[in-house]
């Protein structure tokens, strides 16, 4: 088998294939539209790349029936990639890219009721938090897992939801705006993978240790490495999401913490805090001018 034939798609789809072409045709149209660096674009296009690998080429077959290369897969799907796309800060050129009558109608849709409400619920950054959890461990609950690996659509769904909740997540951990207009205050931002990645860690860690197979659906359908254990197979899955993950999200905590010092420096910053009263008194009203004060006129003429 040549390399070029791990590039082929293990089960070809057409939806995957209209949304890699609509945001790389999208970003290309908003990178010459909007000024946008050679270091962003180069961050774009790797982190679509390597969703593009992941999803949609022969590694996928390997991810199906080996645990440790399906756990490589979400890790790419809901930590590296995400993180390298959303280092590019995208959303501009994306925006960019469209038509502009489709942007006059999407800044219409934006104002409307439902897409306030729902933009309320899918950004709220509790919301996202969770999801970004909730959307590795729950699939890895044995029965779960079972169950999904043997149903194409509940496959697709939970390879989805890991893309989608990493975006979402990396979106609100990378945001370098202060809150608001913000929805996510920059020390939470910082604060963020603390919380997240403890629970992913101890789910990696009982998976590492853990005597019992957990995933005999690998083995029933027959595993790509034959010479790998079981055994072995399980603990390289447990460890690569408890350390390579854990890795990338004090990455991810380390360019938050340098968005919060950046905005801390930021004149408007400095001036918040001067205007801020000192010994937790109100600052006095300054005092009128004289010209302004009840009498002043009237003294002056009679001096003058």
């Amino acid at each position: 088998m040549s390399l070029l034939s791990l590039f082929d798609p293990w089960e070809p789809s057409l939806s995957l294939v209209v949304v890699f072409a609509a945001a790389a045709i999208l970003f290309a149209r908003g990178a010459r539209r909007i000024r946008v660096s050679v270091v962003r674009q180069a961050a774009f296009w790797l982190g679509l790349a390597l969703f593009y690998v992941a999803l949609h080429t022969r590694l996928d077959y390997y991810a199906e029936h080996q645990f440790f290369v399906h756990r490589l897969q979400h890790l790419v799907l809901h930590h590296l990639a995400p993180l390298i796309m959303m280092a590019a800060y995208p959303c501009g050129a994306l925006r960019a890219g469209l038509p502009l009558r489709w942007r006059a109608a999407l800044r219409r849709w934006q104002r409307t009721r439902p897409a306030r409400i729902a933009a309320a619920v899918v950004l709220n950054p509790t919301f996202i938090s969770v999801a970004f959890v909730v959307s590795v461990v729950f699939w890895l609950i044995p029965s779960v897992q079972f169950v999904a690996m043997l149903d194409w659509r509940l496959y697709r769904l939970m390879n989805w939801s890991v893309a989608v909740s990493g975006l979402l997540y990396w979106w609100m951990l990378l945001d370098h705006r202060p809150s608001p207009p913000s929805r996510t205050r920059p020390g939470l931002r910082v604060l963020s993978p603390v919380i997240t990645m403890t629970p992913q860690i101890l789910v990696g860690a009982i998976i590492t240790f853990s005597s019992q197979d957990l995933y005999p659906i690998f083995t029933l359908c027959g595993r790509a490495f034959t010479s790998l254990p079981a055994s072995l197979d399980q603990s390289l899955g447990g460890l690569i999401m408890w350390v390579p993950a854990g890795v990338l999200e004090a990455i991810g905590a380390m360019m938050a913490l340098r968005n919060l010092m950046r905005l801390s420096a930021s004149p408007r910053a400095a001036a918040a805090r001067s205007a801020r009263p000192r010994g937790g008194r109100r600052a006095a009203p300054p005092a009128a001018p004289a010209a302004a004060q009840p009498g002043a006129s009237s003294s002056g003429q009679h001096h003058a």
